[in-house]
C-alpha cells in the first residue's frame, strides 16, 4: 500500500471516521475513499452499501472487480441514566457488538452491583463527555426523566450529529424538552431527529421490552443512516 494512502487511512480511523480501502483486482490500483467522497454509478452504490453494512467484500462495477476493505469506527451507545432499562440495554448491546457506557451522577443508581462488567461512570454527563466526546458513530440514549441530567448531553448529541438520539418520556414531557432545546439554540429540524417516545413502537411495557425497542431503533438508524454528503 502506498505510504500516503496508509497515512490517510490511519488518520481517518484515528479520528473515528468511516473509510474504505478500494482495490481494483484487475490492475492492483487502489485508493482510499472517505465517507462523503463522490463515487458515481454502480461502484458508488456498492461503496454506499459497504459504508452502511460495515462488511468488506468484492463488488463488480463497470466490467471491473474491486475489493472493498471497510473500516468503520466501532459504534458506541452512551446511556444517560443508570435505570432498570439501562441494565437490560447494556447487556443486550454487548451481545449485539456495541461498545456501551452508562453515565449517571446519582450514586444510588450508578453502582457496580447493578452494572457489573459495564463501563459505568457516576458523574455529571457534561463533565464525562468533555473527555469522551460524542460523534457520528455514537448513539445517545437519555432515560433519567431529569432535565438537569438529560438536556446537556441531548444538546451535545444534536451538535455532534450522533447517528441516533433517543429520549424517554411522554409526548407532553417531550414537548417541554423541545422548548428547552429550542432555547439552547437548536432548530426544529435538529430537534426532530430525537426519537421520542424512545424506541421502536412495538408495544413495549417492561424495562427489558423497552430496551429491546431501543436497541432495535438504534440498529435501524445505524444501518439505514444517511451517509455524509448525501441527502437524508
Amino acid at each position: 500500500m502506498d505510504p500516503y494512502l496508509l497515512r490517510k487511512l490511519n488518520r481517518e480511523r484515528a479520528a473515528r471516521r468511516a473509510v474504505i480501502h478500494l482495490t481494483d483486482l484487475g490492475d492492483g490500483r487502489d485508493r482510499v475513499i472517505c465517507e462523503g467522497d463522490p463515487v458515481a454509478g454502480p461502484l458508488g452504490e456498492a461503496v454506499a452499501a459497504a459504508f452502511r453494512s460495515g462488511k468488506s467484500g468484492i463488488a463488480e462495477a463497470d466490467g471491473r472487480t474491486f475489493f472493498l476493505n471497510v473500516h468503520l469506527p466501532p459504534a458506541r451507545i452512551v446511556v444517560i441514566g443508570a435505570v432498570h432499562i439501562s441494565q437490560a440495554l447494556a447487556q443486550m448491546a454487548k451481545i449485539a457488538g456495541f461498545d456501551i457506557a452508562v453515565i449517571d451522577p446519582r450514586t444510588a443508581f450508578a453502582t457496580e452491583e447493578r452494572f457489573a462488567g459495564i463501563d459505568l461512570v457516576a458523574d455529571w454527563p457534561e463533565d464525562v463527555l468533555k473527555g469522551r466526546p460524542l460523534d457520528a458513530y455514537t448513539a445517545l440514549v437519555a432515560v433519567t426523566h431529569d432535565p438537569k441530567i438529560d438536556d446537556v448531553p441531548l444538546s451535545q448529541a444534536l451538535s455532534a450529529d450522533c447517528f441516533y438520539i433517543g429520549a424517554l418520556g411522554s409526548r407532553k414531557t417531550h414537548a417541554r424538552r423541545v422548548e428547552r432545546l429550542t432555547a439552547l439554540g437548536h432548530t426544529e429540524a435538529e430537534i426532530g431527529r430525537i426519537s421520542a417516545p424512545i424506541g421502536l413502537d412495538i408495544g413495549a411495557a417492561s424495562p427489558a421490552e423497552i430496551a429491546v425497542a431501543i436497541l432495535g431503533d438504534i440498529i435501524q438508524h445505524l444501518r439505514r443512516r444517511a451517509l455524509r454528503g448525501t441527502a437524508a
